[in-house]
């Protein structure tokens, strides 16, 4: 007898005439399936690379994540969460100067969730390594981030912790060579149903795919944008086309660049410089920057501001206005 996923593969490899998109439903019953662990290896590496091949569609990636979403197992009472913040790339060429603008609102109670991976390629610098620096370690568990978020605001809870299933997935890449669909939907997954997510990608094209997902799953506000090295960054260097559901309004802005040249890549690439700048011991035009625009986004797409210059503003007034010991704080 045919497996019951043979039937996907079929919808997606029957050939130039023959094959077609997944409906939203039909995505989200192979995404389910998957993750229930009801397929064969050789059926998910045919399914991921025909998927690879064509790109997901924004009503394939909606199912795709309301399958994944579904498959997450979490405790009845989760704290309120207002921004989720995916983490997944890596930088090689400037620091990973997003975590500080996180912890930037999470140090004026604005409740944030970071997921992303533990890490990955050799030569970049992941989002645990930059908060191992300033005194925060990932969380063990679901239950130690609920934790997290109740006590500091803030919590970075890696994908092996919310899903094994799909952190295996994220590892198949060095074997098939090619990302997956796994790697779109993870930066949407939003665990803790946060009011609003911030996401960064690298690949033109995807942040229309996200946009257009997020508003068929009836996510209430999020940003994306092409960040630097494809996290949710802000590279101050250029302008930045945000592409946002704001309460459920789909819109995009296009942010100026606010340097006339360009910065050179960091060499050093020394996550100490985090702290430094956090505690003014050090200046970084190019960090500062980084910093404040990034939380500028993230403020816009939480409804905190009307505005591109007024949420530059207020991204400027939080870290005026920031406690230096909160970090200090965050080690505990």
């Amino acid at each position: 007898m045919e497996h019951p996923f043979a039937r996907f593969i079929q919808i997606l490899g029957k050939g130039q005439r023959g094959a077609r998109d997944l409906t939203q439903q039909e995505a989200e019953q192979a995404m389910a399936m998957i993750l229930a662990g009801q397929t064969e290896a050789m059926q998910l590496g045919a399914f991921l690379m025909l998927m690879r091949v064509k790109e997901e569609t924004p009503a394939e990636l909606a199912g795709f994540v309301s399958a994944a979403r579904a498959s997450l197992t979490l405790p009845q009472e989760l704290p309120t969460v207002a921004l989720d913040w995916a983490a997944y790339a890596g930088k090689r060429r400037q620091l990973p100067w997003f975590v500080l603008s996180a912890l930037l609102l999470a140090s004026h109670r604005i409740p944030v969730l970071m997921h992303g991976l533990r890490g990955g390629i050799s030569d970049r610098v992941y989002a645990p390594q930059a908060l191992a620096a300033l005194g925060i370690t990932p969380s063990g568990s679901i239950v130690e981030a609920a934790e997290g978020i109740r006590q500091r605001h803030f919590a970075f809870v890696p994908i092996d912790v919310l899903s094994a299933d799909l952190d295996y997935i994220l590892g198949l890449k060095p074997i098939l060579g090619l990302r997956s669909p796994v790697h779109t939907i993870v930066r949407m997954l939003n665990p803790f149903a946060a009011q609003a997510a911030v996401m960064g990608i690298f690949h033109p094209g995807y942040d229309e795919t996200h946009q257009q997902a997020a508003a068929l799953l009836g996510d209430h506000s999020m940003a994306v944008f092409k960040g630097e090295g494809g996290e949710a960054e802000r590279n101050p260097d250029a302008a930045c086309k945000v592409r946002m559901v704001l309460a459920g309004a789909v819109q995009e802005e296009e942010w100026p660049a606010l340097f006339d040249s360009r910065h050179i890549k960091d060499d050093s690439m020394d996550v100490a410089r985090l702290g430094s700048l956090w505690r003014d011991e050090a200046e970084d035009e190019y960090g500062l920057a980084a910093v404040l625009s990034t939380a500028a986004i993230a403020l816009r797409t939480l409804g905190r501001a009307q505005d591109m210059a007024s949420a530059q503003a207020l991204a400027a007034e939080l870290w005026a206005t920031r406690d230096i010991g909160y970090l200090t704080g965050a080690a505990h």
